[in-house]
């Protein structure tokens, strides 16, 4: 099987199944008193180290949720519920994930001015862009790192850095799912005040996440119950779960620039085959994540050659997992065009991906456009 579809998710590690394993044998409920629930918050605490260690943050600054999904809701209505309402504007982009688009979409419906800075010719995001819409009555600024449908990379240090130097009190937060362990990210640098990372992007299990919260931002909690993660996160933690991101953590924060320069050189080739096909297009040649790689197939539908690929053991997708084969905004955020969008492939590559495995795309898609191309 060659799988090329790592934005979407990745091959849990051996690490992380031991991990989960380790959590499931582990039962004792972390908050108990006895010996058991003792077990049970050690390795919590451990995983919580790691992802601290990973961010370079503090442990007491993440939070574990069950995805970033639920990571991003809570920064943007906890930044709302913080500061809304005396302050009515948030400024963020038009290519952010669903996680972040949709609580955007409601915090409009619920009064707030939703500034969305789109692309410019280039395809990118600027500072300059950013702080042209920033203004006094701005409570928060959230813009993701690396986009997941095109691997748009955005200057989210640069854009803090600046809005930080002209409105210190603005909360800013990122969405680093597709950047997380990918890059070297480091809180300071990086300048976020939240932060929204995912396990099963990491070689983790699915159904947990974390957000980091610098320490001395209060936001308020979006879910309440028993006063778990320091009453920020109510509900009892999924042991099992937290291990398995913990160990995938540990696994992967090492060697991250040896993995990125793999990466790129994986990304290099990928476009040599591209071109030498002829009849592939790059939607995005701006500046971006070598790990994700948008093309559309000159004459191809999406769809059909995503079953075609499939019949050879070769999985991609045709752009977010989260849209469902529905035709993407955030392409045409871009500047691509629909009949681009309707044979658009995306391409991501994880840690075990080969030089062998693009090769071997490459031909198939020469195979498909040869043989679809007679059906015609």
């Amino acid at each position: 099987m060659i799988y090329l579809d790592n934005a979407a998710t990745t091959r849990p590690c051996d690490e992380a199944k031991a991990g989960v394993v380790k959590g499931l044998e582990t039962f004792g409920n972390p908050s108990s008193l006895h010996s058991c629930g003792l077990e049970a918050e050690l390795l919590v605490r451990d995983a919580r180290q790691a992802v601290a260690d990973s961010l370079s943050c503090l442990p007491e600054e993440v939070y574990f949720t069950s995805c970033a999904t639920e990571s991003s809701n809570t920064a943007i209505f906890g930044a709302y519920k913080s500061q809304g309402k005396r302050l009515h504007r948030v400024v963020t982009t038009t290519i952010e994930h669903p996680a972040t688009a949709r609580p955007m979409d409601e915090l409009e419906r619920l009064g707030v001015e939703v500034v969305r800075i789109a692309p410019d010719d280039n395809g990118e995001i600027t500072p300059e862009a950013v702080m042209a819409a920033v203004n006094d009555d701005t409570f928060l600024v959230s813009i993701m790192m690396v986009n997941n449908e095109t691997g748009a990379l955005l200057p989210v240090d640069k854009i803090f850095s600046a809005v930080h130097r002209k409105f210190p009190k603005i909360i800013t937060h990122c969405d680093c799912v597709q950047g997380y362990l990918k890059f070297p990210i480091k809180t300071k640098t990086l300048g976020a005040d939240m932060i929204s990372v995912s396990a099963h992007k990491i070689c983790g299990p699915k159904g947990i996440g974390a957000l980091y919260i610098r320490k001395g931002l209060h936001i308020p909690a979006l879910l309440m119950g028993g006063g778990q993660e320091k009453a920020q996160r109510s509900g009892t933690e999924s042991v099992p779960l937290i291990c398995g991101f913990g160990e995938a953590v540990k696994k992967y924060s090492k060697d991250i620039s040896k993995r990125l320069e793999k990466a790129r050189a994986l990304e290099t080739k990928l476009l040599e085959l591209c071109e030498k096909n002829g009849g592939i297009k790059l939607n995005f040649t701006g500046t971006k994540s070598p790990y994700v790689t948008s093309i559309s197939v000159d004459g191809l539908k999406s769809e059909v050659l995503l079953h075609y690929l499939e019949k050879k053991d070769i999985f991609v997708s045709s752009g977010s997992a989260c849209s469902k084969g529905k035709k993407s905004g955030v392409l045409a955020e871009f500047g691509i065009s629909p009949a681009d969008m309707d044979t658009t492939l995306r391409v991501s590559i994880g840690a075990d991906t080969s030089e062998d495995d693009l090769i071997a795309f490459e031909a198939a898609i020469c195979e498909a456009q040869q043989e679809l191309a007679r059906l015609k």
